[in-house]
């Protein structure tokens, strides 16, 4: 599945895995949703509530899309969070892996704290 991300500054697409968060996040589309950024992640509520599934991680690379399970968010990181260790992308804790953005992850660094994000399939 693909999903078109946009804010007011710019817009990413991302390629979700068929993954039960991915399924449940899909029937919740389009959304929109108030930004919130930490360090170089990008996260906002969508609404959805699923549990964390076996294979989250909460070390990733830049450009994943993954699910906050503890906050129902979307998690999009893009460099090192406050947690990091170094350079890499550290999400609060383990997240459901969704899939990847496709394009260069930091495109997200335009998105501001309260940036209005609309997320939508790209394929019906």
């Amino acid at each position: 599945m693909e999903i078109h991300i946009s804010w007011p500054a710019g817009h990413l697409t991302a390629v979700l895995d068929d993954t039960p968060t991915a399924q449940a996040l899909a029937k919740a589309l389009p959304i929109t949703a108030a930004a919130h950024t930490w360090g170089e992640e990008v996260y906002f509520d969508t609404g959805v509530s699923v549990s964390r599934e076996t294979d989250a991680r909460q070390v990733v690379e830049p450009g994943t899309v993954a699910f906050w399970t503890d906050g129902d968010a979307l998690a999009l990181p893009y460099g090192p969070t406050p947690i990091s260790r170094g350079a890499e992308c550290r999400l609060a804790s383990p997240c459901n892996v969704l899939g990847r953005l496709d394009g260069n992850p930091r495109l997200l660094a335009t998105v501001r704290d309260g940036d209005p994000v609309r997320v939508e399939r790209v394929d019906a």
